[in-house]
């Protein structure tokens, strides 16, 4: 039977990648860490990395680092982001946040489409991309309409039929989540590009919760923009720097918003007058943070090795294996399962829905020593990072989960949110 620890143990060991583990600080053998979809567990190499760029880069080379592979850092690292996504070198640059490569890369697109008005998303998007294009729209001189598109389920799934009719000759830009953050749904991204295309719309993804979770082809879809975080499956740690893609074609057409110095033709001949340089090089700004920058970096090489096709396959067992278990063991406790069933469309963490959602998601962290998280309104997200996360430990985080509920620990919390949820 599916709930049967032996069944768990058998799984590891068939598992070709769990040798991976081994490669990641794991302080704590009991925890069960179901977030790496929201921040990826710590690498040996990052920390090693990490005091070699304090002891050694900084503090001996000084501001000699420099030149010694400081300067090349973002498309450095963008090139080795590219094998996971499907990208020719030269593409993808490592800068700034997500949010801040989104406003970039959406100014620019519209930059493109300047006779069209309409922008589409939906309302499964993460808020975050929301709020960047209103931003963008008011400064724009609020001459762009946003469409968001209503789920057609409650969150769960996106209203495909409505999307494709929506987009049209007046649509500048499509931007969406490549995998949902709350339910996991993950788009037919080739689809959704020929269907744009077809209008002659331009596409950006948020690739934040797909990147080193699922097989990503930007250049074969013809995806026109991207960004991504990669503190999530990359590992690359708290507030590590995002990346962007920009399509070849479309490269020296583009110029970013931001002029900064780094994005510069010559920087260093500081000139007074701003010429953009070749390439995605445009979309840099200014100094990068080299600590972060080059610890994710080292954080990539487990995932370089893996390949994404090993991480997928088992990414789908991982979430089938969880999907079963709650069809077993939790569902009379009154979850809802808040993901796709059928494993090709969804990315690498399964949502279940509760109305008590938030108090169970308080008593897995607080006495149970499960740490998944908690996302308005109900559900709580279960992440599973393929280089490190066990099949035992979903036994587990489903067995405690039991315990909450069959004692139901969760009544001695407040229903009150905290911050970090």
């Amino acid at each position: 039977m599916m709930n049967d620890h032996n069944y768990a143990n058998q799984l590891d060991q068939q598992d070709p990648l769990r040798d991976y583990r081994s490669r990641f600080v794991i302080s704590d053998p009991d925890l069960v860490y179901m977030d790496g979809n929201s921040l990826g567990r710590l690498t040996k190499a990052a920390a090693a990395r990490v005091q070699t760029v304090v002891n050694e880069d900084w503090g001996t080379d000084l501001i000699r680092g420099w030149n010694k592979g400081w300067w090349e850092a973002p498309h450095r690292i963008g090139d080795r982001i590219s094998k996971l996504v499907g990208a020719a070198p030269g593409q993808i640059v490592v800068s700034d946040s997500t949010s801040v490569d989104l406003f970039k890369l959406a100014s620019a697109a519209l930059q493109l489409r300047p006779q069209r008005t309409k922008i589409i998303t939906d309302t499964l998007n993460f808020p975050s991309d929301l709020y960047i294009l209103q931003g963008l729209v008011q400064l724009l001189g609020n001459r762009h309409e946003i469409l968001r598109i209503d789920s057609k389920d409650a969150d769960l799934t996106p209203d495909l039929e409505a999307m494709f009719a929506a987009i049209d000759e007046n649509t500048a830009l499509v931007t969406l989540s490549h995998v949902v953050y709350k339910s996991g749904y993950l788009y037919d991204m080739a689809a959704v590009i020929e269907k744009a295309h077809q209008a002659g719309a331009l596409v950006l993804w948020d690739l934040s919760h797909s990147v080193g979770a699922v097989p990503i082809e930007l250049d074969s879809t013809g995806a026109d923009f991207a960004i991504g975080c990669t503190y999530k499956y990359l590992n690359g740690g708290p507030g590590s720097p995002a990346f962007l893609y920009a399509n070849k074609n479309l490269q020296d057409q583009v110029i970013s918003p931001i002029w900064g110095w780094w994005g510069q033709t010559a920087p260093f001949a500081f000139g007074l007058d701003y010429s953009p340089a070749p390439g995605a090089n445009r979309f840099l700004a200014g100094s990068q943070p080299m600590l972060s920058i080059l610890a994710m970096e080292a954080a990539l090489d487990p995932m370089l090795e893996a390949g994404m096709d090993a991480i997928r396959r088992k990414s789908m067992l991982m979430t089938d294996y969880m999907i079963n278990l709650t069809d077993e063991v939790l569902s009379h406790f009154g979850f809802v399962l808040g993901t796709p069933r059928n494993p090709e469309r969804r990315g690498s963490h399964v949502s279940l829905r509760h109305t008590e959602g938030y108090r169970i998601n308080r008593a897995l962290i607080d006495e149970m020593n499960v740490i998944p998280d908690f996302r308005e309104p109900d559900n709580i997200r279960f992440g599973f990072a393929p280089l490190y996360t066990t099949f035992e430990e979903v036994w587990h985080c489903v067995d405690r989960l039991r315990i909450v509920m069959q004692e139901k620990r969760y009544e001695k919390y407040p229903k009150d949110r905290m911050t970090v949820t």
